[in-house]
């Protein structure tokens, strides 16, 4: 509990508050592949599309939102409207879990409820995520434990909610999948009322005052407004507002053409490439903050190849661990959504003892980069997948494997996770001008929106008996080949990004 100590009591209140938001999240998701495949009856195809398009789309909005909450709103009000959009949206899934037998008002729920958690995840998800940072002085070296305390509030909700979701929804019987988004239902209301009454009372900075309230581009520093390049004139402004318009049409024309027609693939794809391209274009940046900010797109890049492969958790992996995978312990069977809770478990128990070895590093000057730890993040990935390959080696489609191996699988995984993701919150914070502080946060998670998307697309490439797939030339016929997909494309990413780690950290300026 070490860690917990010595942080503003306003860390204690987003931990609350994030933790019951991802209750809500990660409850809908462990049983959502099951209720597209079991309840509405969709193919595995077009279940894995469904769901990378939702969990991509939920990746891509917080770049709106962060946007919105910079320029108009500010942090509290986009955290409320988000919340009550994600209410409303997991209210909408309970009523398509309750008409199974009126397929088109099952269906338009079912959607309508994805639009509204997309919405709400977009308003929600970046502005509690740069909060944290606002509660420090620039440079205090309690940041980068601060967010990985963060990080562990929103994984005890993830351990947490697949249990309970997914005991009252996941029971064999189809219509009772409506009793897991109800109780996610239930749980974001909660957060409302955690948030809006404790707000005043603990998001104080450390100058004293309110957190949240006044957007962030309206609290530049003096030193900031004077050290800034002069604004852009209209003419420059057209000149970007055409380029930009321009890439858009040429990249959504070749995304059109290589998607078949996917316009949400689309979408994210393109957003991925001209949002970042539309920052760099911002006339009010400095050299150093550019290439500040290019550190930041470059590892953004990097983190899509471990987010497309470890977000096969809630679709391809949770379809093997209900078909191929012994879940029976002592004569009981677990339920597969369950299994999606020991990566959370594992996250809670080693945010305790992660920071304890990077600070013990720290001491002796072995402390690796935040590039490298990036690295060394995707290089565990790509063993995970490497080591359930021995497990399911010559096991063919319906054959059931021991719980070791997704159990090994997670805990390898889990290891990687801490490594990559709440260091990157924390370096996307202490490398953003504060001007673009909830907005970078949106682009952050852009790069896991690309990578959620990328994640149903490759996890269409699931092996099923009498169906031939695939992929750059090489057949996928057995669950070893699928997995095999992971362990290279993980691989490579680690292995370039070890070798630009020391320019990455030269780029940085200082900060570490």
């Amino acid at each position: 509990m070490s860690t917990l100590k010595g942080h503003p009591k306003g860390l204690y209140l987003i931990f609350a508050t994030s933790t019951a938001e991802r209750f809500s999240y990660y409850g809908m998701r462990a049983i959502f592949i099951l209720f597209l495949t079991q309840a509405l009856m969709f193919d595995k195809d077009l279940a894995t599309s469904v769901y990378g398009s939702y969990t991509g789309l939920v990746y891509l909005t917080p770049l709106i939102g962060g946007y919105i909450a910079d320029k108009y709103w500010g942090i509290r009000l986009s955290i409320r409207w988000g919340a009550v959009m994600m209410a409303i949206g997991q209210f909408l899934l309970f009523l398509s879990a309750s008409m199974l037998d009126k397929e088109q008002f099952s269906h338009g729920f079912m959607y309508s409820g994805l639009v509204l958690l997309i919405l709400g995840n977009g308003c929600f998800k970046p502005t509690v995520a740069s909060l944290v940072g606002q509660l420090y002085e620039p440079g205090d070296k309690r940041i980068d434990s601060a967010y990985t305390i963060f990080y562990m509030g929103v994984n005890v909700g993830a351990f947490i909610a697949p249990l309970v979701c997914g005991y009252f929804g996941e029971t064999g019987n189809p219509e009772d999948f409506k009793w897991g988004f109800l109780i996610a239902a239930l749980v974001i209301i909660l957060t409302i009322v955690i948030f809006e009454t404790q707000k005043n009372k603990y998001l104080i900075g450390p100058n004293g005052m309110q957190l949240g309230i006044t957007p962030d581009a309206k609290k530049e520093t003096r030193e900031e407004l004077v050290t800034s390049p002069a604004p852009l004139t209209s003419i420059h402004k057209l000149r970007n507002a055409f380029l930009l318009t321009l890439l858009t049409l040429v990249l959504g024309s070749l995304f059109y053409k290589w998607m078949d027609g996917d316009w949400v693939s689309v979408g994210i794809f393109t957003a991925c490439i001209v949002f970042p391209v539309a920052i760099l274009l911002d006339g009010s940046l400095t050299k150093i903050e550019r290439d500040r900010i290019f550190v930041i797109y470059i590892i953004a890049f990097f983190v899509i190849f471990f987010w497309a492969a470890y977000e096969q958790a809630g679709a391809s992996l949770t379809l093997f661990a209900a078909e191929q995978t012994d879940r029976v312990i002592l004569g009981w069977e677990m339920p597969a959504s369950w299994i999606q809770s020991f990566n959370p478990f594992f996250v809670v128990i080693l945010a305790y003892i992660m920071p304890t070895f990077w600070g013990f590093l720290s001491k002796r000057k072995m402390e690796p980069s935040s590039p490298s730890k990036q690295a060394i993040g995707l290089l565990l990935l790509s063993l995970g997948y490497l080591f359930i390959c021995f497990g399911v080696k010559d096991v063919q489609p319906g054959v059931k494997v021991s719980l070791m191996w997704l159990t090994g699988l997670y805990f390898i995984h889990t290891m990687g996770e801490i490594a990559l993701s709440p260091i990157g919150l924390s370096m996307v914070n202490k490398l953003t001008p504060v001007r673009f502080a909830s907005l970078m946060m949106g682009l952050w998670y852009l790069s896991t929106a690309t990578a959620n998307k990328f994640a149903g697309l490759l996890g269409g490439f699931y092996p099923e008996a009498g169906k031939t797939k695939i992929l750059l030339g090489f057949r996928i016929e057995t669950m070893s080949d699928f997995f095999l997909i992971f362990v290279i494309m993980s691989g490579i990413a680690s292995l370039i990004l070890f070798l630009l780690s020391k320019k990455l950290q030269k780029m940085m300026h200082g900060v570490e």
